[in-house]
C-alpha cells in the first residue's frame, strides 16, 4: 500500500495495557480512576476480555494478562484528558494513586503521569474546554465502593 491508495483504517477502538491480575486492574481503573467497565467477557482457561473507557469516549482500554513478552509494568504511552489538572492530580493523590507533579511549559497543557497498580505508566493532560462548548458532564468521583 502506498499514500495515493486510501486505507480501510478507520480509527482506533480499543489500546491494550497488560495487567498481573485482572480482577485487581478493574478495581483500580473503575473504582479508583472512575472509568466506566464497557466490556467484560470469559475466554477460558479463566481470563476474560475487559475493556474499560471514560464516560462517552470512544476508545476503550482492555486489560489484557500479562505473559511472555508482554510484561505489566510498562510505560503505554496512553494519556488521558481532563479539563482541571489541578483538581484531579489532588483528587487522585488522595485516593492513593502514584502521581508525579504536574509538568508546565510554557505553551504546552498541564499534564503529570501516574503509574496503575501494576506500574504501567499513564499522563493525564489537561485540555480546556473550547469557547463556547457545553460543559462536559461532571465525571464520576473515584471510591472505594463500586459503581452500581
Amino acid at each position: 500500500m502506498n499514500k495515493a491508495e486510501a486505507t480501510e483504517i478507520t480509527g482506533v477502538r480499543t489500546v491494550g495495557v497488560p495487567v498481573a491480575d485482572q480482577d485487581r486492574a478493574l478495581k483500580f481503573y473503575v473504582e479508583t480512576l472512575g472509568l466506566e467497565k464497557r466490556l467484560d467477557v470469559p475466554l477460558g482457561d479463566g481470563n476474560r476480555w475487559i475493556e474499560v473507557a471514560p464516560a462517552g469516549a470512544a476508545t476503550t482500554i482492555a486489560l489484557v494478562v500479562a505473559h511472555q513478552g508482554v510484561p505489566a509494568g510498562v510505560e503505554t504511552g496512553i494519556r488521558f484528558t481532563t479539563e482541571r489538572a489541578d483538581a484531579l492530580h489532588v483528587e487522585m493523590r488522595a485516593h492513593g494513586v502514584d502521581a508525579g507533579e504536574i509538568l508546565r511549559w510554557e505553551g504546552v497543557p498541564p499534564m503529570f503521569a501516574f503509574r496503575d497498580q501494576d506500574g504501567n505508566g499513564l499522563e493525564i493532560v489537561e485540555e480546556p474546554r473550547a469557547a463556547g462548548a457545553a460543559p462536559s458532564a461532571p465525571a464520576r468521583t473515584p471510591t472505594s465502593t463500586p459503581p452500581r
